[in-house]
């Protein structure tokens, strides 16, 4: 829906909007831009489950030695400090930021409601203005994927079924200087790689280029290789949250972490990820030295970001779902033409900027309906004229509720539609263990009435609970049909990843009772 509709919301105003200036790059004909001959270059790398503040460049203390690919990316670029997803699990994650539209406009609910066919994503954009386009890699953004699991866990949230969703294999590491651990990872490299070459004979014809990285993504498991560039001394233990809340509650017990919060666990589990992150630098660097190697990189816009982050058990979590920083920082870092190099942003921006980046970029007149702000006035030293907050969502599985976050200035405050808010302040508790909402009633108000202006949240949540109840009745009438519901039912909320027979446990007419209130 385009902006300027009556959808429940205010709409961003024009005034907010920024148009930056042209990029140096000549443009097509039709194409907004002036200058040279050609136009540059895109080359855009999104990991999955990628905590944003573990970076070398971010200045983590685990982390020196093991980033310098993206180190090195930051400082002929610009490094954005303060990135955030606007849906913190993959496919309504990606779906924003390939239709630049927040989670209520463009409806990608849930891992398996993501965007339709029809509908435009940059890419659409890009091809119609001359650019050849290619993906590699996890893309994620349409409807119809991931497993009967995660559709029909997200459907029945709000049934506040506590049993099992998940079941996550404990830490590994893996002896030995195995480079490859993530191998279909690598793979997609080489395919980028060698799409890189064919591109750089054909120089005339401006690329985008995008590969999705899989890596860090759990179950987490690493080889010595990685494992041993993580500092020791700086993998931390997470500091106790000093209040519990109905909604983490019910996430802890859903997920089902099964191996225990001993600090040796923890630390093992923490410095693995880490490590995986390594990984996914060197997989990122195998990327650019193509660019570098095929005599590109000097016309060609280089973003890398990620899709959400991963709690590694902060907060007694692992996986993503909510909006603790862990689980909703992203990298981002872009470097380029006419990219500042070595400057950093502090400001907080978030994936629906990336869209209208893309347009500025190419040279392409910025379409109707986006929610984004272009970066092009950070990244080349001017100043930006957008909105001082960024907005998230959540309505999947593992939130027994709709889940609205703000981020502005020091401040995150996150509403849970018929339960406590959440409201933290960053630069006083990094580690959100404190939860004002009671003690900073004042700042609760503006920031709900600010989030209330951006989006009517009670709304939006009722509408994705009704489509909830419909998905389900439907899937349950087909399941029954078949003869299959119980069946499927007891898997699904016995954990279903890896769920052996034995582990199992029936489907029960206590357990039905429930669904049938939750319709009721």
């Amino acid at each position: 829906m385009a902006a300027g509709s009556t959808d429940g919301r205010e709409s961003l105003n024009d005034a907010d909007r920024v148009t930056p200036p042209a990029s140096a790059f000549g443009a097509a004909p039709g194409v907004r831009g002036t200058g040279a001959s050609r136009r540059p270059n895109i080359l855009v790398i999104q990991t999955d489950s990628w905590d944003g503040r573990v970076l070398g460049c971010m200045g983590h203390p685990a982390m020196a030695q093991a980033t310098p690919n993206l180190d090195a990316l930051a400082a002929r670029g610009v490094l954005f400090r303060n990135a955030y997803c606007n849906n913190p699990i993959c496919c309504p994650s990606r779906a924003s930021m390939w239709s630049g539209r927040y989670t209520h406009h463009c409806e990608g609910w849930n891992n398996f409601k993501g965007l339709s066919k029809s509908d435009p994503t940059f890419r659409t954009q890009l091809d119609a203005a001359g650019y050849r386009t290619e993906t590699y890699g996890k893309e994620d953004y349409l409807s119809g994927a991931h497993s009967v699991r995660a559709r029909v866990s997200a459907w029945t949230r709000s049934a506040n079924l506590t049993r099992p969703q998940y079941r996550m294999a404990g830490p590994e590491l893996i002896a030995g200087d195995e480079a490859r651990v993530r191998q279909k990872d690598w793979r997609n490299t080489e395919l980028a790689a060698a799409w890189l070459e064919d591109a750089a004979k054909s120089p005339a014809t401006p690329f985008t280029l995008y590969l999705g990285v899989s890596a860090p993504h759990p179950k987490f498991v690493t080889s010595e290789r990685y494992y041993d560039l993580i500092e020791k001394t700086g993998v931390t233990i997470p500091p106790a949250d000093n209040q519990d809340h109905p909604a983490m509650a019910y996430q802890r017990a859903v997920k089902n972490w099964m191996h225990g919060f001993s600090e040796d666990t923890v630390q093992q589990v923490r410095r693995i990820y880490y490590a995986m992150c390594a990984e996914a630098d060197a997989i990122i660097g195998e990327t650019l030295a193509a660019l570098e190697r095929t005599g590109l990189a000097e016309s060609t816009y280089v973003i890398v970001t990620g899709d959400h982050g991963e709690n590694t058990l902060e907060h007694r979590q692992f996986y993503k779902s909510n909006f603790y920083e862990s689980s909703a920082r992203i990298p981002l870092i872009v470097a380029g033409p006419d990219v500042r190099r070595g400057a950093e942003v502090a400001a907080p921006v978030s994936l629906v900027d990336i869209y209208p980046t893309l347009m500025d970029m190419a040279g392409i007149a910025q379409p109707d309906g986006l929610d984004g702000h272009s970066l092009m006035p950070e990244l080349t030293g001017g100043s930006a004229a957008r909105p001082d907050w960024v907005l998230g969502e959540y309505h999947d599985t593992a939130c027994n509720t709709g889940a609205f976050m703000l981020r502005r200035g020091d401040w995150k405050y996150v509403a849970y539609v018929g339960q406590p808010p959440h409201l933290f302040n960053l630069a006083d508790d990094p580690d959100e263990v404190t939860n004002c909402a009671e003690t900073a009633p004042a700042v609760v108000a503006e920031m709900d009435a600010l989030l209330r202006r951006v989006v009517d949240y009670e709304a939006v949540d009722a509408k994705v609970k009704a489509y909830d109840r419909d998905a389900f009745t439907r899937w349950r009438d087909e399941e029954r049909t078949a003869g299959t519901y119980e069946e499927t039912m007891a898997r699904i909320f016995s954990g279903w990843d890896d769920v052996q027979p034995g582990d199992i446990v029936p489907w029960t007419k206590d357990d039905e009772a429930r669904i049938e209130a939750w319709l009721g």
